[in-house]
């Protein structure tokens, strides 16, 4: 199985305090929900984890907490019945506390998993859907909803099903209702905004 890029930077501030995710062979992760803004001025939170030992290596964090990430876009299929089914995350290589701009750089390869959707939204603006599967090291891949917009959203409507794509982009987030046994809740999706293909093979057709 061929390993895919899959790289993420994020610079940004914490949300709220860093609390407990999981526990996997006796390591205690962390969740960081991190704020980063766009130059729209409007603000993405991410789900970054870490372990507890990262954030042993730093000083105490809160909300409000500058924090910069090295690491991988994550996802797993939710079961429980409840919240988003697919949920995706940001896994920590590395952890600092270097001020500057807010910053969200994303590249990303992998194979597309299925039909690229084409659409134009109510306000007239032509957009493009697809679904990227991102092999990791070990076998596993991870599957990730990606959005590409305008004469961009044009070029990857055309791509098939199996053709390998490398991009980079943004992890963004975004808030929407849906209703369950007649109450509405509100939930958040997670996609990759694609501001451009990259590579010397930036797409690689299956019938070529």
């Amino acid at each position: 199985m061929q390993t895919n890029n899959n790289k993420i930077f994020l610079r940004g501030r914490l949300a709220a305090p860093p609390s407990l995710s999981h526990t996997n062979h006796g390591v205690e992760y962390m969740l960081l929900p991190l704020s980063v803004c766009r130059l729209s001025g409007a603000e993405d939170t991410l789900h970054v984890i870490a372990s507890r030992e990262q954030l042993s290596a730093l000083p105490p964090l809160d909300a409000g907490s500058p924090l910069t990430v090295s690491g991988e876009v994550r996802t797993f299929n939710n079961r429980s019945g409840v919240g988003s089914r697919l949920v995706i995350s940001i896994f920590a290589r590395s952890l600092s506390q270097e001020e500057g701009e807010d910053e969200n750089h994303l590249e990303l390869s992998g194979t597309i998993c299925k039909p690229p959707v084409l659409r134009t939204t109510p306000l007239g603006r032509t957009i493009c859907d697809m679904i990227l599967a991102a092999n990791r090291r070990y076998g596993r891949a991870d599957y990730l909803p990606c959005i590409a917009w305008g004469s961009l959203a044009y070029r990857c409507g055309a791509m098939e099903v199996g053709g390998r794509l490398a991009l980079e982009g943004r992890l963004q987030s975004r808030i929407y209702t849906k209703e369950i046994d007649g109450q509405t809740q509100e939930r958040t999706a997670f996609e990759v905004s694609i501001m451009s293909l990259a590579g010397e093979e930036e797409y690689i057709d299956p019938n070529a």
